[in-house]
């Protein structure tokens, strides 16, 4: 098992805490704190992902850069023609927008690409991005990696890393 931590705004302060901590515990679990009239508070949580026998990263095994461009390109085709979310790249620069999300999921899944892009609280602020929209930028997301023939494992698992990002997009509930 590899455990992806979500603890933090990034994937890069996620590896420091695991490296300055050396592993993540055999188990890991949400820990639910019951404070004050009763509130639910959700201080951190992880993600435990499979991962095969090889010790390969999401990242290879994926297929690598060729693969996440494949993906990326089908995913901005499927975007730009779902009428929910299309309006929004009106405007945007296309070509740099697919730069920009080849890098950021090469380095996301372990690969060795550099993003040079925005944070992504800095890229989608003011855009008032809702839940709905993300929710169908994931759809297109997947059909793109099914085009692809991405495994099922491999899949959830690059979700679950950019889920890990919601917070950082999502402006209005």
């Amino acid at each position: 098992m590899q455990y992806w931590c979500i603890l933090s705004n990034s994937l890069r302060t996620c590896k420091e805490w695991l490296n300055a901590r050396g592993q993540m515990p055999a188990k890991c679990v949400l820990w639910p704190t019951v404070a004050g009239l009763g509130l639910l508070t959700m201080f951190a949580g992880c993600v435990a992902t499979e991962q095969m026998p090889t010790g390969k990263s999401l990242y290879e095994r994926i297929g690598g850069k060729p693969v996440i461009s494949v993906v990326v390109e089908q995913c901005v085709a499927n975007v730009l023609a779902d009428t929910r979310i299309n309006g929004r790249f009106a405007t945007a620069d296309i070509r740099k927008l697919k730069g920009y999300l080849v890098d950021h999921l090469c380095l996301a899944t372990g690969g060795p690409c550099t993003y040079s892009g925005r944070a992504m609280k800095t890229a989608h602020a003011g855009m008032r991005v809702s839940t709905e929209d993300v929710r169908a930028f994931e759809e297109d997301l997947v059909k793109a990696m099914d085009m692809a023939k991405v495994p099922a494992q491999e899949k959830r698992e690059l979700l679950s890393l950019l889920g890990a990002m919601k917070k950082d997009i999502i402006e209005v509930p």
